[in-house]
């Protein structure tokens, strides 16, 4: 994988990795036509309960069905209605055993525990799950900054950015055809950056980081892939 397809595969991979594994775990399920469009959420003894399914709906571009699709699948890996950090790096260790996906999974996990309780409730699941598949080009690169984010001040640094990359690069990057030498994240980020930090002041910003990744074409169209996967 070369330098440009490092760049494209670091914006979409927070989306395409995720839908992967959701469904390779079962955290959604087709929906079944007998499946009532007038049933509510069905809250089993759980430690957390979560939102009305008319507030969710109202939140999210997701319809009553779908919700309740994703609640059932969500209940099923998660019986406690919450998500640990230890729950996620378990899910992506097993999908991706050659590599090492843990520092991936924390930053991720990171992005979906809006609140910072160290817990994914099915509300942050779900309103995440919508920006990344429902959302505009805008809201799902908005999403993708917040993961790059990492300490949440408002930018991007070249460090954050390396952090990030040498992240995927270990959960896969050693397996990909043709092997990635090992500075290719380093190498990655240095031009990445410079082309992101339009006024070189040494951090990116959302404006910034927005407007780079609209003007790049293989970015948009690879934003387009996961539209409609439920």
């Amino acid at each position: 994988m070369d330098i440009e397809g490092m760049e494209v595969f670091a914006i979409v991979v927070v989306i395409g990795l995720f839908i992967v594994v959701l469904k390779q775990f079962g955290i959604w399920e087709p929906m079944s036509l007998e499946d009532s469009s007038d049933s509510d959420l069905e809250l089993s003894m759980v430690r957390h309960q979560p939102e009305g399914l008319d507030q969710l709906q109202a939140q999210t571009q997701f319809t009553r069905k779908e919700l309740q699709s994703l609640y059932r699948g969500f209940k099923n890996e998660c019986p406690s209605g919450l998500v640990d950090e230890e729950t996620f790096k378990t899910i992506y260790s097993q999908f991706f055993p050659q590599g090492d996906a843990t520092t991936y999974a924390h930053f991720l996990f990171n992005a979906f525990d809006m609140d910072r309780n160290g817990s994914i409730r099915f509300e942050d699941f779900v309103l995440g799950l919508s920006v990344l598949l429902r959302g505009s080009v805008t809201e799902k690169l908005r999403w993708a900054f917040n993961l790059y984010d990492i300490n949440k001040d408002g930018y991007i640094t070249k460090e954050e950015m390396l952090a990030i990359m040498t992240s995927i690069y270990d959960m896969m990057g050693r397996y990909t055809l043709p092997s990635v030498r090992d500075d290719s994240p380093f190498e990655h980020v240095e031009k990445f950056f410079q082309k992101m930090d339009r006024n070189r002041d040494g951090v990116v910003t959302l404006d910034e980081f927005i407007e780079t990744c609209q003007k790049d074409e293989n970015i948009m169209a690879s934003m387009q892939l996961f539209e409609n996967v439920i």
